[in-house]
């Protein structure tokens, strides 16, 4: 039996809800935890290495007599003066880059989903509008309909009617088409497996001035600076791979005549005569460059941003002051108009280029409402706060 489809909840419920299990958040969190265990696995010491060496055995003397059979146990321990602290170092750095990546997808998604909310109950409001636009078709047809029979209206009229409410009823479908079709994407995006029935009104209707940028500087930039810092500390541990190590030795040797036994201790140390890592540490010096260079190029694109968003913001909501002032005289004149073809004086062919101006003019305001939603959420994301979250 297939699940009932449910009503989303409002659009701070669902944000709470979905930064809790939303696929792309969750896999930034298993990222954060990866980086996690390897921070700590940076801090972790080489593993001694352990031997066993057995000399002289079956061996003679310069004069012929048997040698000394001697067993060695020995125990040596890499001591990492140079390679440990640049490891623990681009491993903390890699750690503080996947924060930054898990605050700045955070942010992205709540953007997203701010969109697909809005998108959604904008789809709804279009469907409501195509069913309103449908019974006025019907009002207009029946209207029609008793003229033609009063002999005041020729057939050609009512046919008009006709064929404009057959257009109503197809719009009223495709407006239902794109109302499915946005409610399956914000059930997605919310990571849930039912798709939502629809959604309560949220955020269509919000009046938020803009808000002021977020402390300290936006997600994205943060980002580009903690992956800078992440690359150029990996240069260290290239350099120090090219520094010779050092390990210290220290057992027990048998001699195999007396039963005897002595201490032995040495040092060991690599010799970097092949291998320089030479062609690492350039290849680390080209990734911090290379990285240097997305860091300004998301400094210059931050700052236009959040300039591009302010006047987004500023002409959306100057479009929908428009758009709402365009929707009260449209209504206005249809009602006019319906008055006036009711008692004769208006023309059906006016009434019905009204109606369809009443209908152009909601869904303008409608669209205009949508466009501001976007503007400000892109705002949002820019200056690094959760979209809509404190509503």
């Amino acid at each position: 039996m297939a699940a009932r489809a449910e009503m989303a909840p409002p659009y701070r419920e669902l944000l709470r809800r979905s930064i809790e299990r939303a696929p792309v958040l969750l896999e930034q969190d298993a990222n954060l935890r990866a980086a996690r265990s390897d921070a700590r696995q940076a801090r972790a010491w080489a593993n001694p290495a352990v031997g066993v060496e057995f000399e002289n055995i079956g061996g003679s003397s310069v004069n012929n007599s048997p040698s000394t059979p001697q067993t060695t146990l020995a125990i040596t321990q890499p001591l990492e003066l140079a390679q440990r602290g640049p490891r623990i170092a681009a491993s903390d750095a890699e750690l503080r880059a996947a924060q930054a990546r898990g605050a700045q997808v955070q942010v992205d998604y709540a953007a997203q989903l701010a969109i697909a909310y809005a998108q959604a109950e904008a789809m709804q409001q279009r469907l409501q509008l195509a069913q309103d636009d449908v019974a006025r078709a019907q009002e207009d047809l029946r209207a029609a309909q008793a003229l033609v029979v009063a002999g005041k209206e020729a057939r050609l009229r009512a046919a008009q009617a006709q064929a404009s409410l057959s257009g109503a009823i197809a719009a009223r479908a495709a407006a239902d088409a794109s109302l499915s079709g946005a409610l399956a994407d914000l059930s997605v995006l919310a990571g849930v497996e039912q798709s939502y029935s629809g959604v309560p009104a949220s955020l269509l209707d919000d009046r938020r001035a803009p808000m002021g940028p977020g402390e300290g500087v936006s997600p994205a930039l943060a980002t580009a600076q903690a992956e800078r810092d992440a690359v150029a500390a990996q240069v260290r541990v290239e350099r120090s791979k090219a520094i010779p190590d050092i390990g210290l030795t220290g057992g027990l040797r048998r001699f195999g005549g007396s039963r005897e036994t002595g201490f032995v201790l040495g040092v060991t140390t690599t010799i970097p005569i092949f291998n320089q890592n030479r062609g690492g540490i350039a290849a680390a010096q080209a990734r911090t460059e290379a990285a240097e260079q997305r860091l300004a190029a998301t400094k210059l694109a931050s700052e236009a941003l959040r300039g591009k968003a302010l006047a987004q913001v500023a002409a959306s909501s100057a479009r929908l002051k428009a758009a709402a002032e365009s929707e009260e005289a449209a209504a206005e004149a249809y009602r006019l108009a319906r008055i006036g073809y009711e008692s004769g004086k208006t023309a059906l062919l006016d009434l019905l280029t009204l109606r369809r101006a009443l209908g152009d003019a909601r869904a303008l305001t409608i669209d205009a409402r949508l466009a501001r939603i976007g503007a400000l959420a892109t705002l949002a994301r820019i200056d690094g706060r959760l979209a809509f979250g404190d509503l």
